[in-house]
């Protein structure tokens, strides 16, 4: 077993050395989606993005007041959390947001400070929110990206629209998504770890229960005992525990910060953690992953991952 653990270790190495890339790069413009293809996603490789939806409306048009007065009264899904981590493990537990509804402009009131209340929100909720809460605002923006859209040969499973305070967090996780994030105000700062380095990265096994505001404003975590337990990462990359998880020292995450106007594509199975700028806005399109060989081989290195003890 000693053996197996040793050479997930130099698998994970070898990746850096040969193909994986320490910063993010950066493109000019709409890229030409054979050569996109090529060099980003069958390499799953994540890239900055400039000057690729410099052309649409929202960059210019999604103020406070343009989206009190466009969306002002609709009513959407707001996850409200005592400390801005939505969908993270807590003690031991995974907990998930209180899910409130929320006209926008009640939304906005809080992010601009002109309302204050115990809590933090994040405008998060992903299966489309954009086009199932905010559709109005869907001539904003392209409904697809072209170029990419082309590249994979489909259209986007999912477009989300994505409003929060500075203190929400999006912990560390992974999704089976070809995902282009796009930011139209405000900045994005991400973490960033290839799916080849799974055996440095810790897994556990977590009750999951739901944060609740009481009527006096206080926080309470509610088990969902009817559910099965939720595999997640207990680890921060923003202070990690080495002496509870020594392996990571090993791993090599990747900064980068996403700025208006640009856009990261962000490969399946790389795992990401996020925060951004106070108010920040952003839009990003959701690809369902080709589950072929690549995912054999992810599945095959988190199993190995998992029975050597490695993470």
């Amino acid at each position: 077993m000693e053996s197996v653990k040793k050479r997930l270790t130099e698998f994970s190495l070898e990746a850096h050395d040969l193909y994986l890339n320490s910063s993010v790069p950066y493109l000019d413009g709409s890229p030409e989606p054979l050569l996109y293809f090529r060099d980003w996603i069958a390499p799953n490789k994540p890239v900055i993005i400039r000057n690729a939806c410099s052309h649409w409306p929202a960059l210019n048009r999604w103020t406070p007041e343009y989206l009190r007065e466009k969306v002002g009264s609709k009513v959407i899904s707001v996850a409200v959390t005592p400390n801005g981590y939505a969908d993270a493990v807590s003690g031991d537990r995974f907990v998930m947001p209180e899910e409130r509804k929320m006209t926008f402009s009640a939304v906005l009131d809080v992010i601009q400070g002109k309302v204050q209340q115990r809590g933090v929100l994040y405008v998060q909720k992903q299966c489309s929110n954009l086009l199932d809460e905010l559709p109005e605002l869907t001539d904003d923006l392209e409904p697809h990206v072209p170029w990419m859209s082309t590249a994979l040969g489909k259209l986007p499973d999912a477009v989300n629209f994505w409003l929060g305070e500075a203190s929400a967090v999006t912990s560390m996780h992974k999704d089976h998504y070809e995902n282009l994030f796009c930011v139209i105000s405000g900045e994005k700062n991400f973490i960033l770890l290839p799916p080849t380095d799974r055996p440095f990265i810790p897994y556990g096994v977590y009750q999951p229960a739901v944060y609740h505001q009481t009527d006096d404003g206080d926080f309470k975590v509610v088990d969902q005992s009817d559910s099965e337990k939720v595999p997640w990462i207990p680890l921060d990359p923003l202070d990690p525990d080495l002496d509870r998880y020594p392996q990571y020292v090993r791993a090599r995450p990747i900064s980068c910060s996403v700025k208006a106007g640009e856009m990261l594509y962000l490969p399946s199975l790389w795992f990401h953690h996020v925060q951004q700028s106070h108010g920040c806005i952003a839009v990003n399109f959701w690809y369902d992953m080709e589950y072929d060989i690549k995912y054999n081989y992810y599945q095959l290195l988190d199993t190995l991952s998992e029975v050597t003890g490695s993470s």
